[in-house]
């Protein structure tokens, strides 16, 4: 009775799980006769899944129902966890139930109380946020090692900062790179990876330093390439939040007297207190106030591009007004 609950805002790293599970379960021949996929958009498509789930494979192989982008672990209709009642305890052990949805289950949903009890497997999907470097450096490192391809450390570093937490341009690049590798046993640098990789001279980050530094003309230019190179706004907006957020918690804490690493971690939420001593640096320069008054206008450029605004007009403006905060004396 295997039962799957795939969820997160990864859709590519979704995409391989299920990929991985379909070859698995499915034997190709039978494939187009056991492998059933039904969107949302399909009228009682949870019901629909439920009875195609309980029909025995045909030839060789198991059966794989995938009901993507559900909402039954968020909202479940009566009559959508009457049927799911029904059904869990009584899937045959050749067919396989999974579900995909972007959000996160809800515990005190009756459904996922349900999935739960007859032992299905959840598993999380969720994106990096892009400033956990240390994290983003890890996803590269596993990543690359599943691949095949060996990078140095430096190398390593250079195209997290590239790809920031963007898993299908992280899967193209190391296949790119590893393609460029051919039969060779050498780990590759930087040097490749620079010349090798979109996109490794501007991101996010350094959009929130020249911000921090106040410097206009630069942040402008970042912002500039991050739009031509097709970065979503509101994933800028969201790491330019993460980071100043973080500063100020920095900020904060040494204001307060506060001299531990770990203590003043714990608080900004950076999972490696080394990063501390850097980060004490890259603050100093600015008052506790000036960040303080830097986040309701990152805050309001996120409320303004989720209701419609001009995405280029209220980045730029924004920008501008946050670099002038980042001015005064």
């Amino acid at each position: 009775m295997p039962i799957y609950v795939y969820w997160g805002e990864d859709d590519f790293a979704i995409e391989k799980a299920v990929a991985i599970l379909r070859d698995r379960v499915l034997d190709p021949a039978w494939a187009s006769f056991n492998y059933t996929t039904l969107s949302p958009d399909q009228a009682d498509a949870a019901i629909a899944g439920l009875n195609q789930v309980m029909t025995p494979p045909f030839g060789a192989g198991s059966r794989l129902v995938w009901l993507v982008n559900t909402t039954i672990c968020q909202h479940c209709p009566d009559n959508v966890l009457s049927e799911l009642a029904r059904t869990l305890p009584v899937i045959p052990e050749d067919a396989f139930l999974l579900l995909t949805s972007r959000n996160k289950p809800d515990e005190r949903l009756k459904s996922t109380k349900l999935l739960k009890q007859f032992a299905a497997e959840f598993r999380e999907f969720s994106l990096i946020p892009p400033w956990k470097t240390e994290l983003l450096v890890q996803s590269v490192q596993t990543t690359a090692q599943a691949v095949g391809v060996k990078l140095t450390p430096k190398a390593i570093e250079i195209l997290a900062e590239a790809v920031g937490n963007d898993t299908r341009l992280l899967y193209n690049e190391l296949e790119k790179i590893q393609l460029y590798a051919g039969d060779s046993n050498k780990p590759q640098d930087i040097d490749v990876v620079t010349q090798l990789v979109r996109n490794t001279n501007q991101n996010s980050l350094q959009l929130a330093a020249a911000m921090k530094a106040g410097d206009t003309a630069k942040a402008l230019a970042i912002l500039a390439n991050l739009i031509n190179a097709c970065e979503p706004s509101l994933r800028i907006v969201a790491t330019l939040i993460g980071q100043f957020r973080t500063w100020l918690w920095v900020k904060l804490m040494v204001e307060s007297g506060e001299r531990n690493p770990q203590a003043i971690a714990q608080a900004a939420e950076v999972s490696n207190p080394k990063r501390i001593y850097f980060l004490q640096q890259e603050v100093k320069s600015l008052s506790v106030q000036q960040l303080i008054d830097c986040l309701p206008l990152l805050l309001e450029l996120e409320v303004n591009l989720k209701q419609g605004a001009a995405e280029m007009l209220i980045l730029q403006t924004k920008i501008i007004e946050i670099c002038q905060v980042c001015q005064r004396s």
